[in-house]
Formats: structure tokens, C-alpha cells, sequence
């Protein structure tokens, strides 16, 4: 087991997928290395300045920027993880919510009544894929099964919601027939309102982004603050201040472009929330439930 984790530590260690930072940021991480490299040349090689320079105090001043930006990215990252982790809790409520419900219309469902058990087997099973599809473009693009797709083509505005309001109204007909009883439709009722209160609480998610200005001045912030870097420290530190340069920007972009990722975690990119995968779970769950 231990050899198990040190293999997967280093193939994560040195791995690059397509979301991996140090891809997106490369063309930046160039040209901060040859601002940084200008920098020096001009410092050390043309003005010959030295420790002893009236520059030196310019490091000052950038120690007191560095505490203000990393409050600003503590911030900025524990929001947009906040924002990823709330929707993890509304898909983790959905696969209990469509566990549950399709539990109870089991054990309510007479087993001789194929027509209804398809019926509710097939619309559960369906709304997590609805779901995932109304939040992420992406999802679209998946391809549906013949079941799915008779499903999908009596849906024309808002799918998720026009889905529950078809469970709705075929518990409320099975009630007017007497096959739900009262006490069974209140019960019931709780998972189609859960079914809602996802659907809107990943909307909110979706639908409101981090202020555009605040990741404006972030971003401007963290590069007027690596820009700054070599002016201040190339006199100390030397040659070497390139490279810390070019590492000190990579991590502070780095955190920017992941909270920027994970902020609207809908849209099957790398790092979001497997939607897809968690929606086919719940179809098989489902699928099992009317089984039993």
C-alpha cells in the first residue's frame, strides 16, 4: 500500500492534464522570465546598482503588499471553494432525494402495475441527466438512450422544472385514483420539493458569478505585484531573482485560475463536479431500487 501512494504521489507530481496551470499560465511565465531578466540586465549590468542603492527600499513597501494580496487570495479561493462545495452538498442531497423517492414508489406501487413503476423508473432516473444538461452545455452534448430521448422531446423550456411538474401530476392522478394514498402523497411530496430545492440552488450557483471587477483587480494586483518583484529584490539577490520571480507569479496565478475554474463548478471541466457520472449513478440506483 505504501508503494501504491508513493507511485500515485509522483505521477501526480509530474503529470499535465489539460487543466494543469502550468500550461495555461506558460506563455505568461515567459514573459514575466524575460521582464525579470531585463530587469537585472538593467540594474546590475547598466546602471550598476548595488545593495546600497536608493532602490533597496522599494522591498519595503512590497512586503506590505504581499500581506494585503494574500488576504485578497484567501478570500478570493475560499469563495470559489465554498461555491464548488455547495454544489457537491445539492447533488449529494439529489442522490438522496432520488433514492428515497424511488424507494417509497416501490413499496406504494402495486407489482402488477408495469405502466406507472416504468414511468417514474424512467423520470427519476432521467432528472439528475436533465439536471447536469440545464446547468453545463457540455452535458449536452452527451448522447441519450431511446427512453431517455421520448422523455426529452415533450421538454421544451425549463427541463428540470417541467420534469418534476410531470411527477408531480402523475402522483397527484395516482392519488385521484386511490393508488396513493393521503399520508403516501405527503411523504412523497418531500422529495419533489428536494428535486426543486436542488434545481435552485444550483441555478443561484450558476447564475451568480464572482463580480467580474473583483477578479479584474485581483488579477491586476498579482501581476503589478510579480512586475514589482525584480525591481525590488534583483539588487539583493541577484541572477536568482528571475527564476523566484517567475515561480512567486506561477503560484499566485495559479490560485486565481483555479478559483476561477472551480466558482461555476457545472461545466465538466477538470476540476468541476462529475455531474454526469454522479447522474448515471443515480440511474443505476434507481434502475435497482425498482428491481428489488
Amino acid at each position: 500500500m505504501k508503494y501504491y501512494n508513493n507511485k500515485h504521489f509522483f505521477k501526480i507530481l509530474f503529470s499535465l492534464h489539460k487543466s494543469d496551470t502550468l500550461k495555461i499560465l506558460f506563455p505568461s511565465l515567459l514573459g514575466i522570465a524575460l521582464y525579470s531578466w531585463g530587469i537585472y540586465y538593467l540594474e546590475i549590468e547598466y546602471l550598476k546598482l548595488t545593495e546600497k542603492s536608493d532602490i533597496k527600499n522599494v522591498n519595503l513597501l512590497h512586503s506590505l503588499l504581499a500581506f494585503v494580496l494574500s488576504l485578497l487570495l484567501v478570500f478570493r479561493t475560499n469563495t470559489a471553494y465554498d461555491r464548488w462545495w455547495e454544489g457537491r452538498k445539492l447533488w449529494g442531497k439529489l442522490v438522496n432525494d432520488s433514492r428515497n423517492f424511488a424507494i417509497k414508489l416501490n413499496a406504494i406501487l402495486l407489482p402488477e402495475d408495469a405502466e406507472s413503476r416504468d414511468f417514474f423508473k424512467h423520470h427519476i432516473a432521467f432528472f439528475p441527466h436533465v439536471l447536469s444538461r440545464h446547468l453545463s452545455e457540455e452535458a449536452t452534448k452527451l448522447a441519450l438512450d431511446k427512453d431517455y430521448s421520448k422523455i426529452e422531446a415533450n421538454l421544451k423550456h425549463h427541463a428540470p422544472m417541467e420534469l418534476i411538474n410531470t411527477l408531480t401530476q402523475k402522483v397527484a392522478l395516482l392519488h385521484r385514483e386511490g393508488l396513493i394514498q393521503h399520508e403516501e402523497l405527503i411523504f412523497l411530496d418531500t422529495q419533489l420539493s428536494g428535486f426543486l430545492d436542488v434545481c435552485g440552488g444550483c441555478e443561484r450557483i450558476k447564475n451568480t458569478p464572482i463580480p467580474f471587477s473583483y477578479s479584474s483587480f485581483l488579477k491586476k494586483f498579482i501581476v503589478l505585484y510579480a512586475l514589482a518583484l525584480p525591481i525590488a529584490y534583483v539588487t539583493t539577490i541577484g541572477w536568482m531573482m528571475i527564476p523566484l520571480t517567475v515561480f512567486v507569479f506561477y503560484v499566485l496565478m495559479s490560485l486565481e485560475v483555479i478559483a476561477e475554474e472551480i466558482e461555476d463548478p457545472f461545466n465538466n471541466d477538470e476540476n468541476d463536479l462529475p455531474t454526469e457520472e454522479m447522474a448515471q449513478n443515480i440511474e443505476r440506483n434507481v434502475d435497482l431500487i425498482f428491481k428489488i
